[in-house]
């Protein structure tokens, strides 16, 4: 990333034309043939090779669409309370907005604030910690968590079995009716790899769109931004998905190692994923605790010695920017420009789904 402040004609030479979006292997041959509720996965144009392989479970509309329900179904948990949707809402970027960490059956709480899911697919490794480290994987842990949905992978598929439209999304989706495993974790992958951000005003700029443009104040703080804070949150995925020390106190009653909980290694102490900034001007509160709920307090927290120094300390922060009030403000604007409102109001990305009303007495 450059260090230097950049000028308009600057700011959109990383990206260049045409912005064409490449659709992933598997996915019907004529766009005009897709249905209009399916949200297939593209790759912008001059972003990097996604970590995840799509060949592998390419998608489908029907699977789309079963991974879908699924996502917002509390069939899912114990006692049908809580779906990945409870933690993970479409108008906050796909996390939770009114409490610090998630909430789970029973209203249990959990340790962590809920990591927003955007852009999937070029995430190698999943969680705060980077425990899980396949997009297809990662939803057992929420599943079977006792904090979260506490229930168990049979105890879910027993369920689906036992409702005839979900066999027959199955069969839609895979061929024939079996539910396993597999399929419902394949199915909720095809899904959760679609919801992608990729039109903020920010990308609109970077694409040369007519009519898309930065102010001054939002180009001074993009400059700020490549200057101080481009080395974790690395354009355009504003992230490197590696794992920091940002240099926060830790809280003695979460009693959280980070990384170091997953490697055992005590330079691994204190590091939580770096998270993305696209949408972040909706996906409060923040860190991996949510210990801030505005973005004014996070940027307080790099600039006006708010910084725990430590040994894993991340070296960058070590000597930490001294930002003034208004520098704070432009970095803020800049900040705002993340914003993509086509993917937070999606419809094709919101779904009701039928009442899967618990029974009386069952698994």
């Amino acid at each position: 990333m450059s260090r230097r402040g950049p000028n308009p004609a600057q700011a959109g030479r990383r990206w260049r034309r045409p912005a064409a979006l490449l659709l992933s292997a598997g996915l019907l041959a004529f766009t005009a043939a897709v249905p209009a509720d399916f949200v297939p996965f593209v790759r912008p144009a001059g972003w990097p090779k996604p970590a995840y392989e799509l060949r592998r479970n390419p998608q489908t509309p029907a699977g789309f669409a079963l991974g879908r329900a699924l996502f917002y179904d509390p069939i899912l948990s114990r006692d049908y309370s809580t779906s990945c949707a409870s933690c993970h809402s479409p108008a906050t970027a796909f996390t939770h907005a009114d409490h610090r960490t998630s909430h789970g059956v029973e209203g249990r709480i959990g340790r962590r604030n809920a990591p927003t899911l955007q852009n999937l697919a070029w995430t190698p490794a999943f969680h705060w910690d980077g425990g899980v480290n396949n997009l297809e994987v990662q939803a057992v842990n929420p599943l079977t968590h006792p904090s979260e949905m506490d229930f168990t992978l049979d105890g879910a598929l027993a369920r689906l079995r036992a409702a005839p439209a979900y066999r027959a999304r199955f069969a839609q989706a895979f061929g024939d009716s079996a539910v396993t495993g597999q399929r419902l974790l394949k199915a909720l992958a095809q899904f959760t790899v679609s919801l992608q951000s990729y039109n903020s005003r920010y990308d609109q700029v970077m694409r040369h769109e007519p009519g898309a443009a930065f102010s001054e104040p939002e180009l001074q703080g993009l400059a700020l931004f490549r200057q101080h804070c481009a080395s974790c949150h690395q354009e355009p995925l504003f992230t490197t998905n590696g794992f920091a020390n940002n240099g926060l106190a830790p809280d003695p009653y979460l009693r959280d190692p980070g990384r170091a909980g997953i490697t055992l290694q005590p330079a691994d102490s204190f590091q939580f994923r770096i998270p993305t900034l696209r949408n972040i001007e909706f996906s409060g509160p923040y860190m991996h605790d949510g210990r801030f709920r505005t973005l004014g307090q996070v940027l307080r927290h790099y600039t006006a010695g708010g910084i725990r120094a430590s040994a894993t300390l991340a070296p960058q922060l070590r000597q930490p920017p001294a930002f003034t009030a208004a520098e704070q403000r432009a970095l803020l604007l800049f900040l705002f420009t993340l914003t993509d409102k086509q993917f937070l109001q999606d419809p094709r990305l919101n779904y009701v789904p039928e009442a899967a009303a618990a029974p009386a007495a069952g698994p």
